[in-house]
């Protein structure tokens, strides 16, 4: 029997039958869901040779790496870039002097608020950039003033007393930031901040409206083909579980930097002996009996 704790007492028998029960309608309804979306595409034929037809040709293969080598290459370079741009503005919003402070406030809040779309549109048109480089921009605007946000939240939810403990030993701002505060806030932020790479991945496919040769715009190329029946649905199931299985790599990498930092040998308790009655200090005396 499992033991209760203070957020969950073990169900009694009613609960286990009714918990039981919940999961067999639910099972029977994913199953119902599946089984009519599977009749929906055999009714409108989205298996039929033809549709399927074009990802057995050479060129067609070539096609979909190329645009998946773009989508990678995008969001390589808009991570780095929304990274470094994130640290940034977080020591702009972390720093003493106010009117750099306020100059990255206004940075952060007015990139997050501009829609990643009108920003790729407004480099692309306006200032005439290449889609790469547009795309790349966009990204890097925005993604990096959110993860400024999560690199400030960070840091600031570290205990206040480590800082102040740090600054006792005569540690400057910059070292503190550096050696104290930050690698605490590494593991903290890592989930938000790996969250936020996925979005970005996936907002490389904003990248097909400004004619960028990527993933998604590959994908549409073949799905518009009248020669192939548009086979829409087809390209879909085949780009979707791509584009999962990079966003479920990418969470597994966290996950395995997440752990790997939890063995370092900076993180790891050390065993500490227990004092015993004779223990000395360096340059004490042993102990003596007080005299009658």
């Amino acid at each position: 029997m499992t033991e209760a704790t203070a957020l969950y007492d073990v169900p009694g028998p009613r609960t286990r039958r009714r918990h039981r029960l919940y999961g067999a309608v639910s099972a029977v309804v994913i199953v119902a869901l599946a089984t009519w979306i599977l009749y929906l595409l055999l009714d409108t034929e989205q298996f039929t040779y033809t549709k399927w037809r074009p990802f057995a040709y050479e060129g067609i293969q070539r096609l979909l790496l190329r645009g998946l080598g773009n989508t990678l290459k995008a969001f390589a370079a808009a991570a780095v870039l929304s990274l470094a741009l994130g640290g940034v503005l977080a020591a702009g919003r972390l720093s003493d002097h106010r009117p750099v402070r306020w100059a990255a406030t206004l940075v952060v809040e007015f990139f997050r608020a501009m829609p990643v779309l009108v920003m790729i549109f407004f480099i692309f048109v306006a200032l005439k950039a290449q889609p790469l480089p547009a795309l790349v921009a966009g990204l890097t605007l925005y993604n990096g003033s959110v993860l400024a946000e999560i690199f400030r939240s960070g840091i600031n939810a570290v205990e206040r007393g480590q800082h102040e403990a740090a600054f006792a030993l005569g540690m400057r701002k910059t070292q503190v930031m550096a050696h104290v505060l930050a690698p605490q806030a590494v593991r903290a932020m890592l989930p938000a901040v790996i969250s936020q790479l996925v979005v970005a991945l996936k907002d490389t496919s904003l990248g097909f409206l400004i004619t960028y040769e990527e993933f998604l715009h590959a994908g549409k190329l073949i799905a518009s083909n009248l020669d192939y029946d548009l086979p829409f649905i087809p390209v879909v199931m085949v780009i979707s579980p791509i584009y999962i299985g990079m966003c479920m790599l990418l969470s597994w990498f966290a996950g395995w930097v997440s752990r790997r930092e939890q063995r370092s040998p900076r993180t790891e308790a050390v065993a500490v002996a227990t004092a015993g009655p004779g223990t000395l200090l360096p340059g004490g005396e042993p102990p003596t009996a007080p005299r009658p």
